[in-house]
């Protein structure tokens, strides 16, 4: 998952993640080398945050949804 520090979004996906007992890699775009330019190539010249990289697939999900997260990753929506 790429990252700010200063991103709510951010933190909302990391606390959704964390309660469905997920496991994530966060990359800080601020503090990584190249990945700020990664987020924008994949998601259309705009720099959103929080992007998910998964099996080389891109998305992102700003603002959160919970339920976007759910498609994406096909989960079981929450009750």
């Amino acid at each position: 998952m790429y990252t700010t520090s200063w991103c709510g979004d951010c933190r909302r996906a990391k606390a959704y993640l964390q309660s469905r007992g997920i496991a994530y890699q966060e990359i800080n775009i601020e503090e990584s080398e190249g990945a700020a330019e990664r987020v924008v190539q994949n998601n259309g010249g705009k720099r959103k945050v929080p992007t998910f990289e998964v099996a080389g697939r891109f998305f992102s999900c700003s603002p959160f949804q919970a339920s976007v997260i759910d498609r994406e990753l096909n989960l079981k929506p929450v009750a």
